[in-house]
């Protein structure tokens, strides 16, 4: 419904523009914070001291580009005399929006992005390319429309809302008149779309079930083999608490699953299997009288071999060495220069590594793999690679460490990393840290 209502919204903003033109106190002062005010209702401000920059109807049409894309990119045009020091910083702060942040200051611009919505690199190609574009209309439209095609996320709710402005009420039967001529055919899109979206949910929800199933079966298999009865001579209730655990992890694994309705879901049955497999590994640690296992995540490769008892160094094909938790066998096999056991499911090009096999193995793996040890685990890897992209939280889900955070246009606050907001752009606006493009926050 959030996406219908900035659909039908268009043309109420295009006739409020019109309706509101040359009404009083249209021109925000330069304060910072009334800058992030008007950003918080508009994607682009314009300051009064700054209009021969860029002209009000030029404004406008950059505004609606980037409200008719539903991405979170905020342009500012400011005179060459504003201060610059933690400007990017501040404005982020006092806007407390999540997004890609470009300012023009005088002939000079520069801009910032939470890393959820743009990398630090992607933002400082995007800066290079259209730094000495001409005039302002021309950068700022060239940057738009580069921004637009790569960042991630989407535009604020906030943008969707009205400014509270008495508007007369001949204009507001026209608004009518135009949402309602082009209701009908944003309503269907919208529908068609979230259809699609759906639908691939289900799917991948599908493949997911088969490779899930296989895991609470094998635990299941590893309950029977351990062959434990509370009542048996020497248990104690340590032994039994470990062990109602594990079954508690067993049946609360199959509810998950049975219960689940997108890939997202998917994290928690394998968090509970893998909680149910460290409680066995502690009561078979007990009837044997041996010293208890430390809490270490499963193997890597395939989690259904256990909890950990190492870390090794691995290097997969044409990738890089990263240290990987492993289980004994691996550990074995690694050291003598043989290959592990790897996990390896269906897919569309037949059997590949779980971290070969697509985006919706993400939640499967994050909870195996939960916190921030995940990115680790899997940089440069195909499922690494999409986990990294913004749009990931989007499907599939947030929270696996440095692959989770704020979406774009998520309301953050000044709850942001300002180490995540900044970076060394270089040629930027010299003062503070207006200069170089990347994440909010270097030079701070």
């Amino acid at each position: 419904m959030r996406t219908v209502v900035r659909l039908l919204i268009v043309p109420f903003a295009a006739v409020l523009a019109v309706l509101l033109a040359g009404a009083p106190g249209a021109h925000a002062a330069t304060d910072l914070s009334e800058v992030a005010r008007e950003l918080r209702q508009s994607p682009v401000y314009v300051d009064p001291a700054a209009s021969g920059q860029l002209a009000a109807s030029d404004a406008e049409a950059l505004a609606d580009k980037i409200k008719d894309a539903d991405k979170p990119v905020f342009v500012a045009v400011l005179p060459a005399g504003y201060p610059t020091q933690d400007l990017f910083r501040n404005l982020r702060t006092e806007t407390g929006v999540t997004g890609l942040y470009g300012i023009r200051l005088g002939d000079r611009f520069d801009a910032r992005a939470d890393s959820s919505v743009m990398s630090r690199q992607a933002v400082s190609n995007l800066v290079a390319s259209v730094q000495g574009a001409g005039d302002a209309k021309a950068q700022l439209n060239d940057f738009v429309d580069d921004a637009l095609r790569n960042v991630g996320g989407s535009a604020p709710s906030s943008w969707s809302g009205g400014s509270g402005t008495d508007v007369p009420v001949g204009g507001l039967i026209t608004v009518g008149a135009l949402v309602a001529a082009g209701g009908a055919g944003a309503y269907a899109m919208v529908r068609r779309n979230r259809r699609r979206h759906e639908e691939e949910q289900r799917a991948a929800l599908e493949k997911l079930r088969v490779v899930v199933d296989e895991d609470i079966t094998a635990f299941g298999e590893e309950l029977d083999r351990l062959d434990f009865h509370p009542g048996e001579p020497g248990a104690d209730d340590a032994m039994r608490t470990d062990y109602e655990r594990a079954l508690d992890s067993y049946e609360q694994a199959k509810s998950l699953m049975a219960a689940a309705t997108k890939p997202e879901d998917v994290r928690a049955v394998t968090q509970a299997v893998e909680d149910g497999r460290f409680s066995l590994a502690r009561l078979a640690a007990r009837r044997e009288g041996g010293a208890l296992p430390e809490r270490r995540p499963p193997c890597f490769f395939d989690p259904r071999h256990g909890p950990s008892v190492a870390d090794a160094t691995w290097t997969p094909p044409a990738g890089t060495a990263r240290e990987v938790p492993v289980c004994a066998a691996d550990e074995r096999r690694l050291a003598e220069g043989r290959d592990p056991v790897i996990r390896e499911v269906d897919t569309d090009y037949g059997r590949r590594p779980y971290w070969d096999a697509g985006p919706a193995y993400g939640p499967w793996a994050g909870g195996y793999f939960g916190g921030g040890l995940l990115p680790g685990l899997l940089v440069g890897t195909v499922l690494g690679s999409m986990m990294a992209a913004p749009a990931y939280a989007a499907d599939y889900g947030s929270g696996y460490g440095d692959f989770g955070g704020y979406e774009g246009g998520d309301v953050s606050g000044a709850d942001f990393n300002a180490g995540d907001f900044g970076g060394d752009f270089g040629g930027g606006f010299g003062g503070g840290d207006f200069g170089g493009g990347g994440d909010f926050g270097g030079g701070f």
